[in-house]
């Protein structure tokens, strides 16, 4: 197999454990990284996904962070997609209806109310540390600022999230990408971006979707591995995305997209 870039997905796939890479991954990474693009993407923000690019070494690569709502070349803004206003003060009217927190973000800036256990897991999983503060005060910040968000979390109880869920979709799944992470979480994000419209924007002239191989285990992965040259499912992904990749891998844990590489690129 000869690709020219290597797009993965980091949560439950390149990542060994929830928060970094192996060394056996950075080896495989270092091994093609002068002959092949790698370019990390993920709904991780900026500084959550940068920290892993220092450690494969290839901090000169793009990043999609946001699930392809913001994708940044070092300091340069490549594409910026934002949820507006309107839709950010009603979706938080409606989660507290449901008794549900919002975790809201914009670039490199990550609010949220509560030092629940959910953000202190996300605070060591992801090496960032969030601003603590009422989300009307950091609403009314956004609206001066006339910024949105690049990405809602909504984090409440399964029986929470059961009965908001489908409201939100009724609500809002015409214009916003909703799906739950987990029984727990409920993720929004713009409906008119994604993994794959991000990988589009950076691609080069000589350069088609063919020449992509993917690497993915959730929801948001599978239009990337569905559309890219070669769709790559790690062990442990959702059956949904196996149904879809051309190979399954071994599982992010076993360093199933290194293990792939090796044996094939």
């Amino acid at each position: 197999m000869k690709y020219k870039i290597l797009c993965s997905d980091l949560d439950g796939t390149l990542l060994s454990s929830k928060s970094d890479v192996s060394a056996f991954t950075v080896s495989e990474m270092a091994r093609i990284k002068n002959t092949t693009r790698i370019i990390l993407v993920s709904a991780r923000m900026p500084r959550a996904m940068v920290y892993l690019q220092r450690r494969l070494g290839i901090l000169d690569q793009p990043i999609v962070c946001y699930n392809g709502a913001l994708v940044l070349h070092g300091d340069k803004e490549i594409s910026s997609t934002i949820i507006s206003m309107d839709s950010l003060w009603n979706i938080h009217s409606l989660a507290q209806l449901h008794f549900t927190k919002l975790g809201l973000y914009f670039n490199d800036e990550w609010y949220v109310e509560d030092n629940t256990q959910r953000v202190r897991k996300e605070i060591r999983y992801t090496q960032s540390t969030p601003v603590f503060r009422d989300t009307v005060e950091t609403l009314k910040d956004w609206e001066t600022r006339a910024i949105g968000a690049h990405k809602i979390m909504l984090m409440g109880t399964k029986i929470t999230s059961d009965l908001l869920y489908p409201l939100l979709v009724a609500q809002f799944g015409n214009d916003l990408h909703l799906y739950r992470s987990n029984d727990t979480l409920i993720e929004i994000a713009p409906k008119s971006v994604s993994k794959l419209t991000a990988i589009n924007l950076l691609l080069e002239k000589n350069e088609t979707l063919q020449d992509v191989i993917a690497f993915g285990d959730n929801y948001n992965d599978i239009e990337m591995l569905e559309h890219c040259g070669f769709g790559v499912a790690v062990g442990n992904a959702r059956e949904e995305v196996k149904a879809v990749a051309d190979e399954i891998s071994l599982p992010n844990f076993d360093d199933g997209v290194a293990n792939f590489i090796k044996q094939n690129l």
